[in-house]
């Protein structure tokens, strides 16, 4: 997804009628009520993007416990500062939030947490006051789909673009070998495209983020290749 400053989504077609958060972007106003684990009770499916119709949703059955509660918890993940656009990322959003509310979850059902890692994809970028943010929300919404199909995509967030037109999207995989089928389709290949007719600059990060046993503390570093065959 390459998403940088986009007009709300269409209206849903099915699944559910909760409102969207801004634990899934910035675009509501500040002052706007929060409460995102109203959205974590949705069967086998999760919301865990601006977009909430069914070829959006994460299916929880297709990914492991550990994985299951973490998607639960970054369904309360926001920003924390204005300037999230060109701030640190791991001081952009509330981690700590995040890892109590897996905790919590974990106290519940009884799930002996093990450290383990995550794969991030963070999209920095900056558009034009003239760009088409319409075509560029169609493109994002289509690219979104396609990585949802990998099953492994367990949060996507992006904000609002600030007065010099920059913004930040970013992806929280379940691992690495997730997310390469999920970069390649016809969907990305229009969005890359799009980046480099219509955005002024853009940039890619990629980072790890890694939950000690029990969720006692995290940590978010840049991203080396590992040695394992999948790429986790």
């Amino acid at each position: 997804m390459l998403q940088a400053a986009l007009r709300p989504p269409s209206k849903p077609l099915a699944t559910h009628q909760n409102p969207l958060t801004k634990a899934h972007s910035d675009r509501r106003s500040p002052a706007s009520p929060v409460d995102d684990r109203q959205q974590a009770d949705l069967g086998d499916y999760l919301v865990v993007s601006p977009y909430n119709t069914l070829p959006h949703l994460l299916d929880l059955r297709a990914l492991e416990e550990s994985q299951r509660l973490l998607a639960k918890s970054l369904t309360v993940l926001q920003s924390v500062r204005e300037d999230y656009a060109t701030a640190p990322y791991s001081q952009s959003f509330n981690w700590d939030a995040v890892l109590d509310r897996l905790k919590s979850l974990l106290e519940l059902s009884q799930y002996q947490w093990k450290r383990q890692h995550f794969y991030i994809v963070v999209f920095r970028s900056q558009v034009p006051p003239t760009t088409d943010r319409t075509h560029l929300g169609a493109l994002d919404q289509k690219s979104h789909v396609e990585a949802t199909k990998s099953g492994g995509l367990l949060k996507y967030w992006f904000g609002l673009p600030d007065e010099n037109g920059r913004n930040v999207a970013t992806c929280i995989w379940r691992n690495f070998a997730d997310a390469r089928p999920a970069s390649v389709g016809p969907g990305h290949r229009d969005a890359m495209r799009a980046t480099i007719n219509m955005y002024t600059e853009w940039k890619l990060e990629r980072l790890r983020f890694e939950i000690d046993d029990g969720a006692r503390a995290w940590s978010i570093t840049p991203w080396e290749q590992m040695t394992d065959p999948d790429g986790s």
